[in-house]
């Protein structure tokens, strides 16, 4: 049986970034689409696309290079 992939320890720095990513998540899911402007949504998009860019990028600051 193959143990649990370990999970990395974040610095503060990466922790703060996973928040805002969260914050920012949760305000879209809250957010009234059908209601936004043109550039609120285009603005809420490129935010959205940010933070995903950001996510990945942690990832691989994290990723083990031996596995």
């Amino acid at each position: 049986m193959d143990d649990p992939p370990s999970r990395a320890v974040l610095s503060d720095e990466q922790k703060i970034r996973v928040e805002f990513a969260r914050s920012d998540l949760d305000k879209a899911r809250r957010a009234d689409l059908a209601a936004m402007s043109s550039p609120a949504l285009i603005l809420s998009v490129e935010r959205l696309r940010q933070r995903l860019d950001d996510m990945l990028t942690l990832i691989e600051e994290t990723q083990d290079p031996l596995g």
